[in-house]
């Protein structure tokens, strides 16, 4: 795109790094708030509109007022923003320089309602969204925006597990599940969520399955176990060649990750597989070589013992034989009241493990499986995104709202462990709701024209993530 001369030296400087960015302005922090925002969505997804250039819009053409692309991008907004309701879009985002801002980015005058955002998006096909999530993975896979984070320099690792959404006293729609306890029943959403975690602490949703009855009196109610097998063979439709490792808690998955050659680590406990076990204990003591001891520890504190068996043979239900390797690790660190507490892991895996592999295996592999708790259930449920908040009534609008929530949060994920935001603030900008409430203040109180925008769509950066910040 062609600009004036005027206008780059109006809105762009060069400094002695050639980095670009806004004149400051006497350090105009919402500008800078705004500038990372959208240069990190432009850098690593492009053109807003074309984000979500998939959706099907069901309305009649001609009769609405604001396009699908900036009806999702409000939704995205008001998780990303940490607002409460959809309520809060009305209250708290239309004002004259949001309405500049969305003007500037999808030609129509003012920010939509929210409760314009629920009537749309209960007649959408929630999959659309699915697709555009997995779009947005993909892209930073091609982009190779994640290559350092892959495990042995090949798989990404994949965490699988599941959380409940809403919960209701009475029956929310035909697909409640249902738990009685005490007499009482009680009716819940459920998901089974796959997210590609990184040892720096990403958690992004690459693929969401729905647990939900297909209507109010199932002879049988859906679970997670037959939610797996429909998420995995979706996972292998939109990813057929990528290399993955699945780390989860969940041992009827071998014959599935065969079909699809992916890698697992799984949590074996004591309990567990009783042949498989036996048999580990077994040979450990036939094989003294397969025996590590890593310490590791900001003040090298802590001490790994790892063991591990290869060449276990097991045969499931349907009579399939697999060969396996049982790796454990006997973790030994000092405690707040200064003793010493020992931790045993166990996992099954089904990639050959060596002494110069182990370590890797297990702390990239097996124990980051945590993260699809802390960096992702845990912080959307108690860290502003309302993820057991009920944005609305309508079941498939519901589902919506949910992906636009882990749309949101790949987002804030990218901008806070990138490199951008600490060149806009070398002081850092606090927690996640610190940087959700700037950005609010900024979107409410700063606009951005047209050309401010096309001028950021046009510069060339770079974003880096450390590899070790967690």
């Amino acid at each position: 795109m062609n600009l004036s001369n005027a206008a780059l030296k109006d809105f762009v400087s060069i400094n002695s790094s050639g980095f670009h960015h806004f004149s400051n302005q006497g350090g105009n922090e919402q500008q800078s708030i705004l500038s990372v925002l959208f240069c990190t969505m432009n850098h690593f997804f492009g053109d807003i509109r074309g984000l979500f250039s998939g959706v099907k819009d069901r309305r009649y053409p001609g009769k609405t007022e604001y396009s699908m692309s900036c009806l999702a991008f409000v939704g995205v907004l008001m998780y990303l923003l940490r607002l409460p309701s959809r309520r809060q879009v009305g209250l708290l985002l239309r004002t004259p320089a949001s309405s500049k801002t969305c003007e500037a980015l999808f030609g129509v005058s003012g920010l939509p309602h929210g409760d314009t955002l629920n009537k749309v998006f209960c007649k959408l096909d929630p999959r659309h969204f699915q697709e555009v999530l997995c779009k947005m993975v993909r892209t930073l896979i091609v982009k190779k925006t994640l290559d350092q984070f892959r495990l042995f320099g090949k798989y990404f690792v994949v965490a699988i597990d599941g959380t409940g959404t809403l919960s209701f006293p009475r029956r929310h729609c035909p697909h409640c599940l249902t738990r009685k306890r005490n007499g009482k029943i009680s009716y819940h959403h459920s998901v089974l969520e796959a997210k590609l975690v990184t040892s720096n602490g990403l958690a992004l949703s690459v693929m969401t399955e729905f647990v939900e009855n297909p209507g109010p009196d199932p002879k049988k109610q859906d679970c997670e176990l037959k939610a797996f097998y429909r998420l995995a063979e979706k996972l292998h439709n939109a990813f057929p060649r990528l290399p993955i490792l699945l780390t989860m808690d969940g041992l009827s998955v071998f014959e599935v990750c065969q079909r699809y050659g992916w890698g697992f680590m799984i949590v074996l406990k004591d309990k567990d597989l009783p042949s498989v076990n036996e048999e580990f204990e077994t040979l450990i003591s036939l094989t003294p070589e397969n025996r590590y001891t890593f310490v590791t520890g900001k003040h090298r504190d802590v001490r790994q013992e790892f063991r591990w068996v290869g060449d276990i043979f097991y045969a499931d239900t349907n009579h399939k034989e697999h060969c396996l390797c049982v790796v454990e690790c006997v973790e030994t660190k000092s405690n707040a009241d200064g003793n010493l507490v020992s931790s045993k892991f166990k996992w099954i895996t089904n990639i050959k493990v060596t002494k110069s592999r182990v370590v890797d295996l297990a702390n990239e592999g097996g124990r980051i499986r945590w993260k699809i708790e802390n960096e992702g259930f845990n912080t959307q449920k108690n860290g502003g995104y309302g993820l057991e908040h009920g944005y609305t009534k309508d079941a498939n609008a519901a589902k919506i709202f949910y992906y636009l929530l882990q749309m949101a949060h790949i987002i804030e994920q990218l901008i806070r462990k990138g490199s951008l935001i600490k060149r806009f603030f070398p002081k850092g900008v606090g927690s996640g709701k610190n940087l959700a409430f700037r950005l609010l203040e900024a979107i409410r109180n700063f606009s951005f024209g047209k050309t401010q925008l096309d001028t950021m769509a046009v510069w060339r950066l770079q974003i880096r993530f450390c590899p070790d910040t967690s």
